[in-house]
């Protein structure tokens, strides 16, 4: 259903921002419509250094407030986030992001996301303003780079 990508070069390191986005317990101090985050586990990933915690987040947005589970398999060595769906209103949700360092400074970001929500009402929702949310929530990790690491 609706998917959105972008790719955006940030003045900051490919580690930096891979730790931003990996620190999933402290979406709910910056990105919007996140009201909780929850990590139930994390045991050790498929590849060497890798790990996969499993978390559940709040979204409340309008009259509607959802739970859902999600998995994260965090690839420090390759600079990569996945992110695959547990248990929630959704039919399915898959994301991921990428860092790569630049030569010049700075890195590349690249990030997916594709789902649908169970909820044909919610979908019809989101559907009107998915594109503007996807992008509010790419500036909200943004932003929390610069409140982090200082404006570059």
């Amino acid at each position: 259903m609706p998917t959105h990508s972008e790719k955006r070069v940030m003045p900051y390191s490919a580690q930096q921002m891979y730790d931003l986005v990996s620190d999933v317990a402290r979406y709910p101090e910056f990105l919007p419509w996140n009201s909780a985050a929850r990590v139930r586990t994390r045991r050790p990933g498929p590849e060497p250094g890798s790990e996969v915690l499993e978390a559940d987040l709040v979204i409340s947005f309008k009259v509607f407030r959802e739970r859902f589970g999600s998995r994260a398999a965090l690839y420090p060595g390759r600079h990569r986030v996945e992110v695959d769906y547990l248990d929630g209103p959704f039919k399915y949700l898959r994301s991921w992001w990428q860092f790569a360092d630049r030569a010049e400074g700075g890195c590349d970001v690249e990030f997916f996301v594709d789902f649908e929500f169970r909820n044909a009402i919610l979908q019809k929702v989101i559907g009107v303003v998915f594109d503007e949310a996807m992008r509010r929530i790419v500036r909200a990790f943004e932003d929390r780079a610069v409140a982090l690491y200082g404006k570059a």
